[in-house]
């Protein structure tokens, strides 16, 4: 499909192509990302940031992403500081806001919210969550991680297992991105989780139905036996209703280093969207796999800005040559990002 001008809303409109077009992009866009080039591709243009949930990572990356390539960024966080608290509706809000800007993001509490406020606008608006729903995003940074770690294992995502753990039924990340990998060939999808919070049985169905194997596991160690990429979540607990308890979820869903050591290939490849939640009792992936090299998160989240990039490009269509748009970098470099990364995770490759 063509994005320029598109709303990305869900992972359904993608077809594997786009995927790798997406992916293509991206690549060319990592010495932006990595600041060895400027670009601005989008000097002069707008982004609302409209984030009426909270959020770090997914809100200051699109920003971030945004900003590498030249453009502007306006930040609204919550409903406090917003007229949607004064009574004013979506369509109202997008129909002002898209006088403002060239492009929205938008995360909101609500699944469907974001899609409606879409309806109304011809301004691109890129889905950053919208409750249980989608966050069609994350899924192609996933994507784009998962792809980068198969090609330094020599791995392909054609017959890959992945192993999901987790609140499977809340998180949003796992919807989107268990939507993507259906596109593929022949994945084998391990969910692992108590049975209150397993996967919908709709999203189970569609991923049998497109050929794919799904088993369900109620335990961690026969569940990542032979993952190629074990995704780990938090228990999504604000998603809750009123009457619902992580019931059944306990230590055993814990994802350490010692269950890596003992149940999981020695090239697992370790992934979660964060936060991860270190409190006690929350039973998330351990800190005690930050010097792992098979931990993966903060790779992951380095190409959330390379992927936001590419989707921005892509919808405003400046994609096309790209590169014209670069210039040498004067300014600031990283030669590192944290000391705890991967010797193969390097900034210093021309």
């Amino acid at each position: 499909m063509s994005f320029v001008g598109r709303h990305v809303l869900s992972i359904d409109p993608f077809s594997r192509a786009d995927l790798e077009a997406l992916r293509a992009l991206a690549t060319r866009l990592e010495p932006v990302a990595q600041r060895k080039v400027r670009c601005h591709a989008l000097e002069g243009a707008v982004l609302a940031n409209l984030f009426f949930e909270a959020s770090t990572r997914t809100r200051m990356s699109f920003h971030t992403a945004f900003s590498r390539l030249g453009g502007s960024v306006c930040d609204t966080t919550g409903f406090t500081f917003s007229s949607i608290s004064k009574g004013e509706s979506l369509a109202d809000t997008a129909r002002v806001i898209a006088g403002y800007a060239d492009a929205i993001v938008m995360r909101h509490p609500e699944q469907g919210s974001v899609a409606q406020f879409a309806e109304h606008i011809q301004v691109p608006v890129i889905n950053a969550g919208d409750g249980a729903g989608e966050h069609p995003s994350q899924a192609l940074l996933d994507y784009y991680t998962i792809s980068a770690e198969f090609d330094r294992l020599g791995k392909t995502i054609d017959g890959m297992t992945i192993a999901m753990v987790g609140d499977l039924k809340h998180g949003r990340t796992i919807h989107s991105l268990s939507k993507l990998l259906a596109l593929f060939e022949r994945i084998t999808f391990h969910f692992i989780a108590p049975h209150a919070l397993r996967a919908p049985d709709a999203l189970v169905e569609m991923l049998r139905e497109k050929g794919h194997t799904v088993t369900i596991f109620d335990s961690v160690g026969a569940g990542i036996a032979d993952a190629d990429v074990l995704y780990a979540t938090r228990i999504q607990k604000e998603r809750f209703g009123t009457e619902e308890a992580p019931e059944g979820y306990s230590e055993q869903f814990r994802i350490n280093r010692q269950t890596i050591d003992r149940y999981a290939p020695s090239d697992v490849v370790i992934m979660h969207p964060l936060p991860r939640d270190s409190r006690e009792g929350a039973f998330d992936l351990a800190t005690d796999l930050d010097s792992a090299p098979q931990l993966a998160i903060f790779r992951q989240t380095d190409h959330g800005v390379t992927m936001r990039m590419a989707i921005f490009a892509a919808v405003l269509g400046v994609a096309d040559n790209i590169e014209q748009y670069f210039s040498e970098q004067r300014g600031f470099r990283p030669t590192r990002y944290s000391e705890l990364d991967a010797p193969f995770y390097t900034l210093n490759k021309d």
